[in-house]
């Protein structure tokens, strides 16, 4: 049964990533016109980033971790070094933060009615391209959904397992 909550913790980390990507994107696209921020200039793309702990992480670890024992077909496969711990698999933890996109650079427009133009009628844009955000809403739409999807079976699985 723990290993049914711990698909199920690891697919709701996916969830919040994927609606924290969601929100980025849509504030991306409401400020994809915006000249003047609190911080001076026009706005800067936003992204999100998402961070794995290391140290829980990977396939060896996850393995030495499952209580289960490795069997080699070859000696080419696995290491001669056992893997054989007991004890409970840990899900490793993932953060995410929203950060500014280090390659965001500005477009430069000639309008000269603009009230942020200089004076040579250049108006500095953000670098926000609303076909990029959509596809990047489209790709944390679907990530989402495949984590829901996830949750479902999860769920499902522990219900037959219940029943038997």
């Amino acid at each position: 049964m723990a290993g049914i909550l711990n698909a199920i913790e690891t697919a709701s980390q996916g969830l919040s990533i994927q609606r924290a990507r969601m929100n980025t994107v849509a504030r991306n696209i409401a400020n994809a016109e915006t000249t003047r921020t609190e911080e001076g200039g026009p706005y800067r793309r936003r992204r999100v980033a998402v961070n794995e702990d290391k140290v829980k992480s990977g396939f060896r670890n996850m393995i030495k971790h499952a209580g289960r024992e490795l069997f080699r077909t070859s000696k080419k496969h696995i290491p001669a070094r056992s893997a054989t711990v007991t004890g409970n698999v840990d899900v490793p933890t993932v953060d995410f933060e929203e950060t500014v996109d280090p390659q965001s650079h500005f477009r430069i427009v000639y309008d000269p009615s603009h009230p942020d133009a200089n004076e040579e009628g250049y108006v500095e844009m953000p670098d926000v391209e609303i076909v990029t955000e959509m596809v990047d809403m489209m790709a944390a739409s679907r990530a989402y959904e495949a984590n829901t999807v996830a949750i479902s079976s999860a769920k499902k699985m522990a219900e037959n397992a219940l029943e038997i």
